[in-house]
């Protein structure tokens, strides 16, 4: 009999989501336990996301193609492009070999300045670009794309004839997605991305809603898609009894923003807040924020548009007025790098952005959707002399 949609099931979800690819070896048991519950995690992904669920002798892997692409989707470690150019070749590179077949650090290097397509070749005596190797080859090996067997890869930072060994372990097989022709044939990358609709069109909106939920922290309103707020507010319903009885999550819907929360910290999400203090100072500029809006209201789609100058101010505020529990890097940063950091924060939690037209500073609902203060007693101690 085959095994209903229940918390193991949910349990496996959450580490398909969470996890580029499920490695048996690494992770037996929940590598079983997607084994165990495969038939109805694929029907369910396939029926709400459109998503395909691939179950290897090997491995287990989602292929979590998103709605729209976000910056923090890219590899956390990698600085520049030239990083995922560099990468691009290795995959070429390791393309070619046989899966246990052996490689040399000093093959590697020299086939990438053979294929590299930049206007000006990879110079292996430059520091910085032996340090984006670095970079890719340690993403490669952490992702399980290559196996070094011999040698110490941050030796080459210092030379350039430092040498490693490395083999083509089985996942580097399987880490390209298939497209149905050619990727050069696609000109740019909403091209790529249309190809995902055109397997079942019909599904087309709720596929692409429930990439963005599950996605992403917040799906806004804006000027482009109020169909697609209309489909959030009139299938309100029948999504949160979806998403609540697949998932630990809470389904919100508000005037603009729709979001998934869950109401206690739980491995293995990454949720908002977290342990940095930069989540604290967030919590705190919401907060300010929140007291502005009689005299700053936000627009239609419930944004603030503030110039660079205003979001200082008002981070300067936030600053002046809770920054005795914020950690010393934090209080001794000048208001500058406060804001840059603070910024970065907030646009890769969907909180704000900075418009490309204008410069200015777009607050989003989502933030509204925050608030933190000092607990009384705190800032009554703080008062005394």
């Amino acid at each position: 009999m085959e095994a209903s949609f229940d918390d193991k099931a949910k349990e496996a979800l959450a580490a398909l989501f969470e996890q580029f690819w499920i490695v048996r070896d690494a992770d037996p048991e929940r590598y079983q336990l997607v084994r165990e519950r495969e038939h109805v995690l694929k029907r369910y992904i396939e029926e709400k996301f459109g998503y395909r669920l691939i179950v290897h002798r090997h491995f287990a892997k989602l292929e979590k193609i998103p709605a729209e692409p976000e910056p923090w989707m890219g590899i956390p470690s990698f600085q520049e492009p030239l990083d995922y150019a560099l990468f691009c070749c290795l995959m070429a590179y390791v393309e070619s070999k046989a899966v246990e077949e052996k490689f040399l650090l000093s093959d590697v290097c020299e086939e990438i300045r053979t294929m590299y397509p930049g206007d000006v070749p990879v110079d292996w005596t430059n520091y910085s670009q032996r340090r984006a190797l670095i970079r890719v080859l340690k993403a490669a090996e952490q992702i399980g794309l290559i196996r070094r067997m011999d040698g110490e890869i941050e030796a080459f930072a210092q030379h350039a004839d430092e040498e490693a060994l490395y083999e083509v372990p089985v996942l580097a097989r399987y880490f390209m997605r298939t497209y149905p022709k050619d990727l050069l044939q696609y000109t740019s990358i909403d091209e790529l991305l249309a190809e995902e609709w055109k397997a079942s069109p019909q599904d087309y909106r709720r596929h692409r809603l429930y990439r963005k939920l599950f996605l992403s922290p917040a799906v806004h309103r804006t000027e482009g898609d109020e169909q697609d707020f209309y489909y959030l507010r009139n299938f309100r319903q029948r999504l949160r009894e979806d998403i609540e009885s697949h998932t630990p999550f809470r389904y919100e819907l508000y005037k603009n923003v729709a979001m998934l929360t869950i109401p206690e910290r739980q491995a293995p999400y990454t949720l908002f807040p977290d342990l940095k203090g930069t989540s604290d100072i967030i919590l705190h500029f919401a907060a300010v924020v929140r007291e502005r809006l009689a005299s700053f209201p936000p627009d239609e789609y419930g944004r603030l548009w503030l110039t660079p100058a205003q979001f200082s101010e008002w981070l300067a505020d936030t600053k002046h007025r809770y920054e005795a529990g914020w950690g010393k890097t934090h209080r001794e940063a000048s208001l500058a790098e406060l804001a840059r950091e603070v910024l970065a924060e907030l646009k890769a939690w969907r909180m704000a952005d900075a418009d490309s037209e204008t410069g200015m500073v777009v607050l989003y609902p989502l933030l509204g959707r925050l608030c933190g203060r000092y607990p009384d007693d705190f800032q009554a101690k703080e008062r005394e002399p």
